[in-house]
């Protein structure tokens, strides 16, 4: 399905079942998208997490109802709040007053999204990718589970984390590796890539990998393959994460809507570090790469 159409239909079922216990899977199955490109896009896009949609979109109609002579308690059960407390902490939270307080105090406004497209004379033509056909990809990497709405601020933390840890001076140097781990990053160039998979609900995995050349896969990693198919490959040039943040905002607010031919496999996406150029260079190379397959 066409990618602005996906984004469409999934605010279409969000407004149309909003008294309902909402699942991201239930959205992503509406619109035909996996979960975990569609949660991407839609907060790329609307500037929103699907969670902070539902929730705020929840707290304004609630507030509404409240207004309009509805009994709290039966307000806060109408919007999939088990407790008044919760609904109450959750109110105060978004409008910055109790429910109780709702005819005396300004309601904050959260209407329903729509969404558009900007189409600017050549840009996506004026892209750097290419589409190409791949076969199998075994990787192996440091893995973890990260949450959507926060992992743009931990999976940083999780790449400092693992290189303290693990990439010791001696193997960046070409030193004779130490212990299991350190002779998994040598054999395999751990670190050259960054993969997103296994998305369920809200969560999914992360990899710090490199392609798996055999051998002992130490605690704390796992393999993973890609099966053989297309991938649609976007370079960037300038210092990581920045220029790479914007290359996947434009890839979502600006190819995947205007293209006719390709849309997203349900697999994860890969991210490629050059691990020969130091990433605060303004010539960095980074690419993203995405499983995809013809309309």
């Amino acid at each position: 399905m066409e990618w602005l159409t996906c984004i469409k239909i999934s605010i279409e079922y969000i407004e149309s079942h909003i008294k309902e216990n909402i699942k991201i899977e239930d959205v992503a199955k509406e619109s035909y998208v996996s979960s975990y490109y569609l949660q991407v896009g839609f907060q790329i896009m609307t500037g929103y997490s699907i969670g902070e949609y539902i929730r705020n979109r929840k707290l304004y109609l609630a507030a509404l109802d409240i207004k309009s002579g509805s009994k709290i308690i039966d307000v806060a059960l109408d919007y999939g709040y088990e407790t008044p407390e919760a609904f109450t902490k959750a109110f105060k939270r978004f409008h910055g007053f109790n429910p109780s307080q709702v005819n005396k105090c300004k309601i904050k406004r959260f209407n329903p999204l729509t969404i558009e497209i900007q189409i600017k004379g050549g840009i996506v033509e004026d892209m750097n990718y290419k589409i190409t056909d791949m076969l199998p990809l075994k990787l192996i990497g440091f893995v973890k589970e990260f949450d959507m709405e926060t992992s743009y601020q931990e999976i940083p933390k999780f790449w400092d984390e693992i290189f303290e840890k693990y990439f010791n001076p001696h193997i960046l140097k070409g030193l004779p590796a130490l212990n299991e781990y350190e002779q998994a990053i040598v054999d395999n160039g751990i670190g050259e890539y960054g993969v997103c998979i296994e998305c369920h609900g809200t969560k999914f995995k992360y990899l710090i990998a490199g392609k798996y050349a055999g051998g002992k896969v130490p605690e704390e990693m796992m393999l993973y393959e890609f099966p053989a198919g297309k991938w649609a490959i976007f370079d960037a040039y300038g210092p990581c994460p920045e220029k790479l943040q914007e290359l996947n905002t434009q890839i979502f607010k600006e190819w995947l809507p205007l293209n006719k031919e390709f849309e997203l496999r349900n697999d994860g996406n890969i991210e490629w570090y050059d691990l020969n150029g130091e990433q605060t260079d303004p010539d960095y190379h980074t690419q993203i790469w995405l499983p995809i397959k013809n309309i």
